[in-house]
């Protein structure tokens, strides 16, 4: 299994960036899919997720209004689509899929991508 984060970048605060997610190697389609971020000296952090059934979502409050996640099952890839980044958005951001559940616990996540860094400057 192989999921390949990229379309990070360097930013100014009020601007916009999208994440991809290109996953291979798993029927796509049946896993639960999540966004997670690490910034320097910080615990890595839930950012939003998708279900695979009914492609319910859920965000962190940071981000609720900011962030969209989405999905194409055609295309095996998962998107953060990042509106209004503020500097503390800053971090390196991962994605993570499951099978069984679709929490916020990235415990529970049993496949990671290798992250992409987002800068956010002021």
């Amino acid at each position: 299994v192989q999921l390949q984060a990229s379309g990070g970048g360097l930013v100014q605060a009020g601007g916009s960036l999208t994440l991809s997610c290109a996953a291979s190697g798993l029927t796509f389609s049946t896993y639960a899919l999540g966004w997670f971020r690490q910034a320097p000296g910080k615990e890595r952090e839930f950012v939003a997720s998708i279900r695979q059934y009914g492609w319910r979502t859920a965000y962190a409050d940071s981000v609720k209004g900011r962030f969209t996640i989405s999905r194409d099952n055609a295309k095996n890839t998962v998107y953060l689509q990042m509106n209004s980044l503020k500097p503390e958005d800053t971090a390196v951001y991962y994605c993570a899929a499951r099978q069984v559940g679709s929490g916020r616990d990235p415990a529970e996540y049993e496949y990671w991508g290798q992250g992409t860094q987002v800068t956010v400057s002021s």
